[in-house]
């Protein structure tokens, strides 16, 4: 019987999925594991070998804790709402629905053919209505939510009004969000909410519901016709198809995500997640801790306040900047300035905040006309704007100190402002002073403090003169949530008299009306605007901008628990028996956005009371990307002949990607590349030793490189579970490495090796003899180094030791089952195709699935005897065989008589034997 990977893998896959093998059973007696992949988008280009890597991961450990007596839950579904689409079906008209269903099927069966041990009937699809029902029905709780201050947690709305009701909102200051810039309504007292109407009332509530409407400077892309999350803008243009990107003011929902800053980065301390991930939040978030200060504008009873982190600075201050965004910009800028700053502002709309923060190097900015005068001294300083201060932080507003900020310091140096040095240290010329090292100087009554000192003392003489206050800030921005495009959840919310109204929890879902074009209307109106008739009750028009992508993805983890229930998101049994994911597997792209989304949302819904737990995530391992190797050949310039890569060094030549199937150990296939691109038919070709040689080199896996490996191919030609050890092999999980077929071959020559210690020559080789203690040595060997390396994801050194185990078991021709049985076992989490059917071979009923991981045993692998290295004066002369518990004292009594070593020393007297046991033994002569 020959090992056939084809049949077997076929034979093995169909049996998985008519006896529902990897159906999660509700049995809570059991413990648990939840290991979770990142749902992946459905492309229309199907899955590339470097995709499936950490699903490859996911699913080892998954079979490897059920295998270890757990109650497994690996699930897999769909993020089936998106701009990609979306745009295509711009493109062509086809319905987005169609295209993702077609994208869809197309997946399934790659996810299939590499052997996933997914629970598909749990399988979920964020665009899928009985899905995107509970989505509507977790903003209708944001919306219906606040944030209660005193009490650091998300309560229902009403209880806000019931304080509104009885203290006014003077008397709730420790329950609303502190420190916070006074309202934009009127203060009242509780007599005022009481005699307000509905629309005053919806109006201030609307500032502080966790789901919100309000006026926002979002990333606006015309191309795309929708607003952009920061993640999603990349220097200025958009991530997906790179058009430009603009900031705009427009009505917007958002999310509150800000009231949950602090808590989200107290909770990244009871993570296992990696330090790099952490700080990423921890950055994004952005915690300072400071103190907001006013400055008079001159002649005028307006003010400009300001947030700082370095109050001690104050006496450095020579100018104030406003971000172009600033709400009293242009009210504060004089008449003879105001065009000038309009038209600056307009120039800045077209960087993110992102490229704003990191375009150090261009200064610019624009001068108000207006000077404020400085609180301490009664100077005059003037006011800018410039596009380095972001109106989301802080106030929108920065006392600039050149002499100890460097951002401060290029622009006076730009507009020539003066630079006044307020800490000792040497003279500030080039580059600003940044330390907080050293003590105050030309700053009144706080020179000679420590910057420490003087930040304490200043905030307290800031406060007593009634000017400002101690303050937390964040960086940390409210998330942007409305989009303008069609593929996404419909936002339940209709408007009466103009004002937002929750659609009625038991209406949902809210269904996506069917429209004739997916474009923006001509007025610029989202494209749900199309729809016709599409009003609530028939009177009232609907919100028609749809949730953005991350919406979905943002609670996915919580519906695999119980996928199919019409009544809530999950039973609470069995969210109190899952709880959150035990390893989450994904991409370090997304740790600003999806991990960051999906925590705030957790600890939402668990304050809320809905779900046991308020962090989703507890181990989150970052896969590493597999690289392409790309080929390409070269073209003469001058001839346009086509030149093995040999001669094209002395030659001026032009470099041509093909595509990498064309190409093996670098020959290229001349016939197969004529056939691939009709340029390439009548070209003179200049060979080496007859053969086309391309050169090689490893960038990014992509359709440009035509570097594109497509795990079908893989699957075909050498088998799935090659595949899933190849992609183990090639290096630790969390690096990118790249790939390169011709090292395949290594692991397909194992699994045939594997194959011949149960059949050779069509004979079943295995039989039922008990094992040895040097077979058992070898077989525990393993299961102590694989146990290792599951639990701590060292996958790649897995293959290695199978590799050594199987070499080391044809050597001493063990065919016995006490040993390969285990062995098969151990490899199952790996290759499930090949060792399913040699686990049948052995004559089981049932799927090896459902066995015991092997028991490491110590007394099998306890050493008796150690090889010695013997040097002598530091150089090794022989290897020297002895017992392994020998003490030192009977080593050196053995040395001394042992002929071999008496021949080397040639009757020379040791001055010294030194002898570390089991290391080494060193003479010294």
């Amino acid at each position: 019987m020959e090992y056939s990977f084809k049949d077997i893998e076929l034979k093995w896959q169909t049996y998985w999925k008519t006896h529902h093998t990897y159906k999660t059973l509700e049995d809570y007696n059991k413990p648990k594991y939840y290991v979770l992949d990142m749902f992946p988008y459905p492309s229309g280009s199907g899955l590339h070998v470097g995709h499936p890597l950490g699903y490859i991961a996911s699913d080892i450990v998954a079979r490897y804790k059920c295998l270890k007596g757990y109650n497994v839950l690996h699930p897999m579904g769909y993020d089936s709402f998106g701009l990609p689409a979306e745009q295509y079906a711009i493109q062509t008209g086809k319905h987005p629905a169609e295209t993702t269903e077609n994208n869809i099927i197309r997946y399934r069966e790659q996810l299939d053919r590499m052997g996933f041990s997914f629970d598909w009937s749990r399988e979920v699809r964020t665009s899928d209505p009985s899905y995107y029902r509970w989505t509507q029905w977790i903003f209708l709780k944001l919306f219906n939510s606040w944030f209660n201050c005193k009490s650091q947690q998300a309560e229902p709305i009403e209880t806000l009004e019931a304080l509104f009701a009885t203290h006014g909102y003077a008397g709730c200051s420790d329950y609303l969000t502190k420190d916070s810039d006074e309202p934009s309504h009127t203060i009242f007292s509780a007599e005022d909410w009481n005699q307000f109407n509905e629309s005053e009332r919806k109006h201030i509530l609307m500032q502080y519901r966790l789901a919100y409407l309000g006026e926002a400077y979002v990333n606006w892309c015309p191309a795309l016709g929708t607003v952009l999350a920061n993640d999603e803008v990349k220097e200025g243009y958009s991530e997906r198809g790179g058009y430009p990107v603009e900031r705009k003011q427009m009505k917007q929902w958002s999310l509150r995500i800000t009231a949950y800053a602090q808590r989200l980065l107290n909770g990244l301390e009871t993570l296992d997640w990696s330090d790099a991930i952490k700080e990423s939040q921890r950055n994004w978030i952005g915690k300072s801790e400071g103190c907001t200060l006013s400055f008079k504008l001159k002649n005028s009873e307006q003010s400009i306040r300001v947030f700082t982190t370095r109050p001690d600075t104050i006496f450095g201050v020579s100018f104030l900047t406003l971000a172009p965004e600033h709400e009293d910009l242009i009210e504060l800028s004089l008449p003879e300035f105001k065009e000038a700053v309009k038209n600056y502002c307009k120039l800045t709309q077209i960087k993110s905040e992102r490229e704003r923060q990191a375009d150090i190097k261009a200064v610019s900015g624009q001068f108000t006309g207006n000077y404020a005068i400085h609180p301490f001294t009664n100077q005059p300083i003037p006011v800018y704007t410039s596009d380095y201060v972001l109106s989301g932080y802080g106030t929108g507003a920065v006392m600039g100190v050149p002499a100890h900020d460097a951002r401060d310091h290029r622009f006076a140096k730009h507009f020539q402002l003066p630079i006044i040095q307020v800490i000792d240290g040497p003279e500030v010329k080039d580059t600003a002073n940044e330390s907080k090292a050293g003590l105050l100087i030309n700053s009144d009554f706080l020179n000679g403090q420590t910057v420490q000192e003087a930040i304490q003392k200043v905030i307290s003489k800031i406060e007593m003169l009634g000017i400002g206050k101690r303050k937390l800030s964040f960086r940390l921005r409210d998330a942007a949530f409305g989009r303008q495009r069609y593929w996404g959840e419909p936002i339940p919310i209709y408007y009466k008299n103009d004002l937002p109204e929750p659609v009625s929890e038991t209406e949902l879902p809210l269904l996506l009306p069917e429209i004739d074009q997916f474009l923006p209307t001509e007025s610029g109106a989202p494209p749900l605007a199309r729809a016709l008739n599409w009003k609530y009750k028939n009177a009232y028009l609907y919100e028609t901008t749809t949730m953005p992508g991350w919406a979905g993805s943002s609670w996915y983890y919580l519906r695999y628990m119980d996928p199919h229930n019409t009544h809530q998101i999950a039973r609470k049994e069995a969210m109190k028996y899952w709880q959150s994911i035990d390893l989450y597997i994904g991409g370090s792209e997304h740790a600003t956005g999806h991990l960051l989304y999906v925590r705030f949302w957790s600890m939402v819904l668990f304050d809320l009371g809905i779900i046991p737990h308020a962090e989703p995530i507890q181990k989150l391992v970052n896969q590493g990307m597999i690289q392409g190797t790309s080929c390409m050949i070269h073209r003469d310039v001058q001839s346009q002949h086509i030149l093995s890569a040999g001669l094209a060094k002395n030659r001026k030549t032009s470099k041509i990607h093909i595509d990498v199937s064309l190409v093996e150990n670098q020959l290229v296939d001349i016939d197969a590349l004529k056939q691939w691109r009709p340029e390439f038919k009548d070209l003179e070709y200049e060979l080496e030793n007859g053969c086309l040689i391309a050169e090689q080199a490893v960038e990014k896996m992509s359709k440009r490189w035509h570097n594109v490996v497509n795990p079908d191919a893989i699957c075909e030609r050498y088998g799935a579970d090659t595949l899933r050890l190849y992609e183990m092999f090639l290096g630790p999980l969390e690096q990118s490495k790249p790939w390169n077929t011709t090292g395949i071959s290594g692991i397909t020559g194992f699994l045939k090796k594997l194959w011949r210690l149960f059949y050779q020559d069509n004979q079943f080789m295995v039989t039922q003899e008990p094992a040895t203690d040097s077979e058992l040595k070898i077989l525990h060997k393993c299961i102590k180094k694989i146990t290792e390396d599951y639990e701590r994801l060292s996958f790649n050194t897995s293959v290695s030791q199978f590799m050594i185990t199987v070499n080391e078991l044809h050597e001493i021709k063990c065919y016995k089952r006490p040993v390969l049985e285990p062995l098969l076992i151990l490899l199952s989490p790996m290759a499930p195709h090949v060792c399913e059917e040699l686990w049948f071979q052995l004559g089981h009923q049932s799927s090896i699935r459902f066995s015991t991981f092997p028991e490491f045993q110590a007394g099998y692998v306890k050493e008796d005897r150690f090889k010695y290295p013997v040097s002598i004066n530091g150089k090794v002369k022989l290897q020297l065989e002895l017992p392994y518990d020998w003490a030192v004292e009977h080593i050196e009594n053995h040395i001394k008589k042992e002929e071999s070593v008496q021949q080397l020393l040639q009757n020379k007297i040791p001055k010294r034997i030194i002898i570390v046991p089991r290391k080494i033994i060193n003479i010294v002569i």
